[in-house]
């Protein structure tokens, strides 16, 4: 199966590259949702563990490659590694990002603008890599993984990022986004912005304060990055919230307004996290929001987009 899939919105080419998956508890990704309601949706593993997406998109936009979140990376050890179930190597030490990229025919060094939806470990720990000797063991400090790219994210979130608490600081690694600031290479965002001519940053607070999602729009449509304010296609449920989320009712929040103006403009929602569904377009069901025209991972619906 390709790690890499392509998809036109307007006169953008896109892909929704496949970073690898990680398992989580299922309870923390549903909230006050009980089990046995969320787990007719996806079955948990023995350690009540469901397997999860790390899902990239990439942008050939007029300016540039731009490539929305960066996965784990290749920093952490083998005990992270069995925590989280993570399956995300590549070849030569690197990642399935890079592999990914590879597939397209692109290079790290291709990218002229990464984007981090907020810099938990799973969406920024591709931002900077190690390289590792034969046995695996990380010879030297990190390195900027993409060396010719402005990295984009809030202000307020690298901010949060660097004043943990009990609760945040096992989300937050400085080797994820500290060497990233000794490059000179942030562009940091104050909200709502235009990031490049129809890249647009919308602060979706939250699952952490100042989280945001990407809206792409071209030729008439649209497509919305949720990150984590609606990680799976499951999460599509107002009240259907993390528990890992820091401030749930503002998530509620955030995603009652993302529905509100993306039915009535048909927008597409593409999932991070999901490991099913890459995406869908937003309509009504017979009991509120629904996904119509789904595109799934086995190449289900890429016919219609």
């Amino acid at each position: 199966m390709p790690i890499a899939r392509t998809f036109t919105l307007g006169s953008l080419r896109c892909h929704a590259i496949d970073a690898g998956t990680i398992w989580l508890d299922g309870g923390a990704m549903f909230g006050v949702v009980p089990k046995p309601l969320w787990a007719k949706r996806i079955v948990p593993d023995a350690k009540n563990r469901i397997r999860l997406g790390m899902r990239c998109l990439l942008i050939e936009h007029p300016d540039g490659l731009v490539l929305i979140d960066s996965g784990l990376g290749n920093k952490e050890d083998p005990k992270f590694h069995e925590v989280y179930g993570l399956e995300n190597a590549g070849p030569d030490g690197r990642t399935r990002l890079e592999a990914g990229l590879a597939e397209l025919g692109h290079r790290p060094e291709d990218v002229k603008w990464l984007i981090n939806t907020h810099l938990h470990f799973d969406h920024a720990g591709g931002n900077t890599w190690v390289e590792r000797d034969e046995a695996g063991v990380a010879v030297g400090g990190e390195r900027l993984t993409f060396p010719n790219a402005t990295y984009v994210t809030q202000w307020g979130e690298l901010e949060y990022a660097r004043h943990t608490n009990e609760r945040t600081r096992a989300t937050y690694l400085d080797p994820n986004f500290e060497p990233v600031a000794e490059a000179g290479k942030w562009k940091l965002l104050r909200g709502d912005v235009e990031i490049l001519p129809g890249i647009a940053a919308r602060v979706t607070p939250g699952h952490v304060p100042n989280h945001q999602s990407l809206i792409v729009t071209s030729g008439g449509d649209t497509l919305i990055f949720l990150a984590d304010v609606m990680p799976t296609s499951h999460h599509l449920p107002l009240p259907w919230i993390m528990g890992y989320d820091v401030e749930p009712l503002r998530t509620l929040e955030s995603k009652r307004k993302i529905h509100n103006i993306a039915e009535d403009e048909g927008w597409w929602f593409f999932f991070e996290h999901d490991a099913d569904v890459i995406m869908g377009r937003l309509g009504e069901g017979e009991r509120g929001p629904a996904l119509a025209e789904v595109v799934r991972v086995d190449g289900a619906g890429f016919e219609g987009v």
